[in-house]
């Protein structure tokens, strides 16, 4: 079991930048894909980004790439999204999320955390 808690949303204005943070519980012979799922309200939930264990594969969703940044920090099973240049449309609950590869995590994930909200106002 893979135990992923999310944190570092909040209410921003456009054009500010957040930096959401994610703590896995794995051990670190496990090496997990990480990656990144929003919901907006009405909306179901989408792939964001996603990072290959060594970090060399990084992939991002159309509408977040240039803005956003993926990393992690395996001596600390922690992952990070960079948001910036924040819009309104990118209001949602944000989702940590595991999975064997970054191609399987723009379809779906293996584990999830809680969610943290992100809220841009305009």
């Amino acid at each position: 079991q893979v135990h992923l808690v999310e944190s570092g949303g909040r209410l921003v204005q456009a054009g500010d930048s957040l930096t959401l943070s994610c703590l896995a519980s794995h051990p670190t012979r496990d090496k997990w894909a990480m990656g990144w799922f929003r919901q907006a309200p009405g909306k179901e939930r989408e792939f964001v980004a996603a990072i290959s264990w060594a970090g060399h594969t990084k992939t991002f969703a159309d509408s977040v790439k240039g803005r956003f940044t993926i990393s992690r920090d395996n001596d600390k099973n922690t992952v990070h999204l960079e948001m910036n240049n924040l819009k309104p449309e990118d209001t949602a609950v944000y989702y940590c999320a595991a999975g064997d590869s970054t191609a399987v995590l723009r379809q779906r994930a293996d584990y999830w955390g809680q969610g943290t909200q992100v809220s841009v106002s305009s």
